[in-house]
């Protein structure tokens, strides 16, 4: 019957992006129900998971060509509960839950931080020509799964070394608030998808991944939490990185508008894998 809107029947193909999407869903509120039981390993081991299940939906959706506005949706409200809610109520239960209203207050701060730059992330224009291609290296801000990573690094690096200095409020509540405020800062920080290995590294880069997985499994908190303080030291060198080739476009296309800001766009719109 005409004017009868009819339902197409969906591939597995199509689906599984979405399918994976919720499965890191699952991940991160488990992380919560872990730190409700104080199995604290646990919480921030499921985080973890999530963040690997993130940096994965996005790429197979490409390769499928299995992209969708409600997979970039559902994308979008996973990172929320998993960087944004779960991270925030993990470390509450964990160090805050005595720090009074300002610890309570510097969980919501991180958790609005992040829905905040989610959302700025989501509704950023694509494929501006002003901008120049090197842009798409850098994010804006730092991107949600890395925001919740710094903000578990004092947990990760207590599991391993047990410093009593790390579950204290006046350590964790200036740490958690600067991650926050990084999440919805204009700095520009590395988009590593975007890297490209040249051939001559290849074998050196495979032998330092054999290399890290044999210390996540024999020393896996201390080696997690050095990989975040790790990518954290590399924040000051994208600044400077984006500064060099901002001042470069402007000697090359003078009054060029917007060069030397961070971009407004960040490719695709759908995912911060």
């Amino acid at each position: 019957m005409s004017g009868i809107p009819t339902r197409r029947a969906l591939s597995f193909t199509r689906l599984l992006p979405n399918v994976i999407t919720l499965m890191g869903l699952c991940a991160g509120l488990t992380g919560v129900r872990f730190a409700v039981q104080e199995r604290w390993e646990l919480a921030v081991g499921a985080i973890v998971i999530a963040a690997a299940i993130d940096g994965i939906d996005g790429r197979i959706a490409r390769m499928l060509n299995a992209s969708s506005r409600f997979g970039a949706e559902l994308d979008s409200l996973s990172d929320f509960i998993c960087f944004g809610a779960a991270p925030a109520l993990i470390i509450w239960m964990w160090a805050l839950s005595g720090a009074g209203p300002l610890g309570w207050m510097v969980c919501l701060l991180f958790a609005v931080c992040c829905v905040l730059r989610l959302a700025r992330f989501n509704t950023q224009v694509l494929g501006e020509d002003e901008l120049p291609s090197w842009s798409s290296r850098y994010f804006t801000g730092v991107a949600a799964p890395a925001g919740a990573g710094y903000a578990l690094i004092p947990m990760a690096l207590y599991f391993e070394t047990e410093w009593p200095f790390l579950t204290e409020s006046w350590f964790i509540i200036p740490h958690v608030a600067v991650i926050a405020a990084l999440m919805v800062s204009r700095w520009p920080s590395y988009s590593f998808k975007k890297i490209r290995v040249p051939k001559a590294a290849v074998l050196p880069v495979l032998f330092l991944v054999v290399l890290l997985a044999a210390f996540l499994v024999s020393n896996t908190w201390l080696t997690l939490a050095l990989i975040g303080i790790g990518f954290m030291c590399t924040l000051p060198f994208s600044l400077l990185s984006y500064r060099r080739l901002s001042k470069g476009q402007n000697r090359l296309v003078p009054g060029l508008e917007g060069a030397g800001t961070p971009p407004k766009s960040e490719a695709p719109p759908a995912s911060e894998d």
